[in-house]
């Protein structure tokens, strides 16, 4: 269900495995209940999320006190966050940003107005991996629900696998939190995560792709929001 990174005496950074619900689903054990019972420690607060489909990095408090300041690092966006996609559709511009509100739809979806009173804001690089298959680095500057997920639909190159919003079927949902960067306590931290899962993220041309143009992601020319 997961893969612990990086042990800290105020953080656990985990790989959480696609597939996996943050929390328990019945009789499904959840992500925490796991991590609390792996690494044998009750005392584990959360203070962000990924939903099912979409696997990497999270980053778990080991006091409250800790909890409220990365809660708080993430409320005024202090914590940068990069995804990766795979999409096999050409969208319909390379990079950019994608920027409004978002409004509950049916099924479960959600879908990006033309309005800005509280809009979901996306930042993203492609880079074409092989014919017929296209890499995408997110960063995301708000946390709204699926708001990668709906980002990438309204460009018409929904993730691979993201059925619900009309991604090609595949062996998994091609999300992954592939890196963070903060500050906690006045130290800097940065961690980058390559997905380990999933027969495209494995391939040696994506690994080629990763290694040539988003070794570092906070290292390209993000323009200001």
């Amino acid at each position: 269900m997961f893969t612990l990174l990086y042990s800290d005496p105020r953080f656990y950074l985990i790989n959480k495995h696609p597939g996996v619900s943050f929390h328990r689903e019945g009789e499904e054990e959840g992500l925490l209940d796991a991590v609390r019972a792996g690494l044998q420690d009750d005392a584990v607060w959360p203070v962000h999320r990924l939903d099912r489909l979409t696997s990497g990095l999270i980053l778990l408090a080991r006091s409250s006190q800790v909890a409220s300041q990365f809660g708080s690092a993430f409320a005024e966006h202090a914590v940068e966050k990069y995804y990766l996609a795979l999409s096999d559709r050409k969208p319909q511009k390379k990079q950019g940003l994608i920027k409004g509100d978002m409004e509950k739809g049916r099924g479960g979806a959600w879908r990006l107005l033309p309005t800005m009173h509280n809009p979901a804001i996306t930042q993203f690089f492609s880079f074409s991996v092989q014919p017929g298959l296209r890499l995408f680095l997110l960063r995301p500057h708000s946390g709204k629900t699926h708001q990668l997920r709906v980002a990438l639909k309204s460009q018409s190159a929904p993730i691979l696998g993201d059925t619900l919003y009309g991604g090609s079927a595949a062996d998994r949902g091609y999300l992954h939190a592939y890196a963070l960067r903060f500050r906690l306590d006045g130290e800097a931290f940065s961690f980058v995560c390559p997905p380990d899962q999933g027969e495209h993220f494995l391939s040696p041309a994506l690994r080629d792709c990763l290694q040539h143009e988003a070794a570092q992601p906070w290292a390209l020319p993000w323009p200001r929001v």
